[in-house]
């Protein structure tokens, strides 16, 4: 009675579907499949996202000058030194920092876990997030690190243990250093977590490494400028093109395209997204076909009597819809407890919100409808004798 009166009219689509029980069940399971494919790999990729921004969200700058091959905040040639002094010419430009980032393996508990190192110089620690900076006073001594304390495979009660005055003693690349506080980082997709050291320590943790070859220079600009403007003008004043300048989010978001559409972890989580919405499009064009299929007789006889093709369109997206709405709310149900296992197991956040989660519903709506329009093809233009 209700869809008769918000349709006025019978509800044709909905008493097909409901005729046949088990085809309706085995739909609204495809379907309910269809979305959770998409709602994992969509899950994943913003986990990817958001890890990428956490690592530019702990710095406390405006403009980044990396190397021209710096696709990402870890890759890339290193850049001189010098390019700090140079900008900080600019008269919008009131402060600048060597920044130098590496991955270290550390074995704890047989257990390898890997630690994403940033390094500035002691006293240019305010060029990390207000929340990192002022844990970072013991780090002006040598062999001293802070420690992430969102790590999986360390107890919690160790990780709440690490003060100034109870460090954390390890190896780490053959050195002894302590970490002396904690503070909040986060897993990525290339690390465990972080640790955050001194430029001086991070050196003697990376003898390979050059003071004068930091991985990126940080740059602080004057209140009020805006540091696409300045970035512009520096790329213009500085006059290399082996440089990339960039506000610090502009950069992150650089990082982010790259990751998503070029490395190849970005692009099979692309695909499995198409993945799923195609394996949605063929159970449900395969459910409404068959059911066209079946009520030939009944469609021929509503066509002779001069009903018109807008009107099978419309049964037919009737169902498409309802499938799409009964398979929605199983398949994100799921989705929500795949979210929180793998968060558990990972440690990475998959988040699931509203705007996710009203787009893969108009996406499924979509898919449903594009399958009931080639459902209906054979009645197009099909004679009413010949579909007896």
């Amino acid at each position: 009675r209700l869809l008769t009166s918000l349709m006025g009219r019978l509800p044709v689509g909905w008493l097909q579907l409901t005729h046949n029980r088990a085809r309706l069940a085995a739909a609204v399971a495809g379907v309910a499949f269809a979305n959770v494919l998409v709602f994992v790999q969509l899950g994943i990729m913003g986990s990817m996202n958001n890890t990428i921004l956490r690592g530019y969200e702990m710095l406390n700058a405006d403009i980044m000058i990396s190397a021209d091959d710096a696709n990402t905040m870890t890759e890339g040639a290193n850049v001189a030194r010098q390019w700090m002094f140079q900008a900080l010419a600019d008269p919008d430009v009131v402060q600048g920092a060597a920044f130098y980032t590496q991955t270290a393996d550390w074995t704890y508990n047989s257990s390898d876990i890997s630690l994403q190192f940033y390094a500035v110089e002691p006293d240019r620690m305010d060029f990390l997030h207000s929340d990192i900076a002022r844990k970072t006073g013991t780090l002006t001594l040598p062999d001293i690190a802070i420690l992430d304390y969102t790590l999986d495979d360390v107890e919690p009660e160790v990780l709440s243990g690490i003060r100034p005055q109870t460090p954390l003693p390890v190896e780490l690349q053959g050195r002894a250093i302590h970490f002396a506080d904690t503070f909040e980082g986060g897993a990525s997709f290339s690390a465990n977590g972080y640790a955050i050291t001194s430029a001086q320590t991070f050196l003697q943790l990376f003898p390979q490494r050059s003071a004068g070859a930091p991985d990126h220079i940080l740059l602080r600009t004057t209140r009020g400028a805006d540091p696409e403007v300045v970035s512009a003008r520096l790329q213009e004043t500085l006059g290399n093109e082996t440089l990339r300048i960039r506000p610090v989010m502009t950069a992150g978001a650089d990082d982010q395209l790259y990751q998503t559409t070029e490395r190849p972890t970005g692009l099979i989580f692309g695909f499995g997204v198409v993945m799923g919405i195609l394996v949605g499009i063929v159970i449900v064009y395969q459910v409404l076909s068959t059911d066209v299929a079946d009520h030939l007789s009944e469609y021929a006889t509503f066509k002779a009597m001069g009903y018109n093709q807008s009107f099978f369109l419309g049964v037919v997206f009737e169902e498409a819809l309802v499938l799409a709405i009964l398979g929605f709310i199983p398949g994100t149900i799921i989705s929500i407890l795949f979210y929180q296992l793998l968060t558990a197991l990972t440690g990475l956040p998959l988040i699931f919100d509203i705007s996710l989660a009203i787009a893969v519903l108009l996406g499924t709506l979509a898919a449903c409808t594009l399958s009931g329009a080639i459902a209906t093809r054979r009645l197009a233009s099909a004679d009413p004798a010949d579909l007896f």
